[in-house]
């Protein structure tokens, strides 16, 4: 039999043994499997699954340690401020080849730079010479 476009079909010889009452629990479709209803809960409870005492408990810790270094962040920046402020006198500094007045405040910012970055580097040479090998 030659379907409406005069193409030949098994498929439109399905078609047209279906009842005319517009019933197609017959036909063959392809349709993804129905979920597991009554697995649906016991999966929801896995993904949400309780907090036991110790990961409340390492939350818990991170939060509070992180409080703390806001805290602590808090406080130098008010150190470094009284720092400054209370030192703005100018002081003689001696060079290897002559000396300057400099502001005792930027002189205290200036050591404390080189020195966190002459840290850094030492950081950096110390994991350097202590990577593992590769083999």
């Amino acid at each position: 039999m030659k379907d409406v476009f005069g193409l030949a079909s098994a498929a439109s010889d399905d078609l047209a043994a279906t009842p005319a009452s517009g019933d197609v629990s017959g036909l063959a479709i392809d349709q993804p499997p129905a979920p597991d209803t009554a697995r649906a809960p016991e999966a929801a409870a896995a993904a949400n699954e309780a907090e036991t005492r110790a990961e409340r408990f390492r939350r818990y810790a991170r939060r509070g340690g992180l409080h703390a270094y806001a805290v602590g962040v808090v406080v130098l920046v008010a150190v470094l401020i009284a720092l400054a402020a209370s030192n703005t006198a100018d002081v003689k500094v001696n060079w290897l080849f002559g000396s300057a007045h400099v502001s005792l405040v930027w002189l205290v910012l200036l050591t404390a730079v080189i020195a966190w970055v002459l840290g850094l580097l030492a950081s950096v040479r110390f994991q350097w010479l202590t990577r593992a090998r590769r083999r």
